[in-house]
């Protein structure tokens, strides 16, 4: 794999000097994982974060009674334990992957000393934390603040991404996942699909999802003032 390429494939890395990108490539540990392998535990001490490149991780939080919420599933191309690289303390969270996954590993002690070299590999960090919080604060309004379609509805609205014009959109998580991501049953997910497909709000086939009323289904997700994440 060339990893200097897909450093700049990455967002947060693409802006970084090729210089920059091949050290970066020089402290990567490559991890290949099976499915359903822990990643990492919450408490476990942070030693680095990762980048997902192929598979998917979620990211989820236990309670005292085992009750799992999960608050977001890492993509191809995401960062993944981030938070790590700046507090040096903990992972506040469990990970594990959905799937066969490769993973690179980017150990904090190196990562930090390439920091005080390029500023903007920092201020990259600093955009994905800041896109993190506000995924995390949609996530508790959602769970707080509306119901099942309301919150099918906003998540619809952020897997097609802002300024995205398609219209159809592939779900590549299973309903049972789904409705960890969104704190019910997969009966109520497919309870609040059949609503929004009877009114016309979206069409369903398969795994497929067409919006054929973006700004009704941006309203449903909208209502009491509460804005999409």
């Amino acid at each position: 794999m060339d990893l200097v390429s897909f450093l700049a494939s990455i967002p947060f890395f693409r802006d970084l000097s090729l210089e920059i990108r091949e050290e970066l490539s020089r402290i990567i540990v490559e991890r290949e994982c099976g499915k359903d392998q822990m990643v990492f535990s919450q408490g476990e001490k942070g030693e680095g974060f990762y980048v997902v490149v192929s598979g998917r991780v979620k990211v989820f939080k236990l309670s005292a009674q085992g009750k799992s919420q999960v608050l977001g599933i890492i993509e191809p191309g995401e960062p993944l334990g981030e938070v790590a690289v700046f507090e040096g303390k903990s992972y506040p969270a469990y990970a594990q992957t959905l799937e066969e996954s490769k993973l690179l590993f980017f150990p904090r002690k190196a990562f930090v000393k390439l920091i005080g070299r390029d500023s903007s590999l920092a201020l990259g960090m600093l955009a994905v934390l800041s896109r993190r919080l506000r995924h995390l604060t949609g996530l508790a309004e959602d769970l707080s603040l509306r119901e099942v379609p309301g919150r099918l509805a906003s998540y619809l609205l952020r897997v097609k991404r802002e300024g995205d014009h398609q219209e159809t959109l592939e779900l590549r998580v299973s309903k049972g996942q789904l409705a960890e991501v969104l704190g019910t049953t997969p009966e109520s997910i497919s309870r609040a699909l059949a609503r929004l497909s009877a009114l016309g709000l979206i069409e369903v086939k398969g795994t497929t999802i067409k919006i054929k009323d973006p700004l009704a289904l941006r309203e449903l997700a909208y209502r009491g003032g509460r804005r999409v994440r």
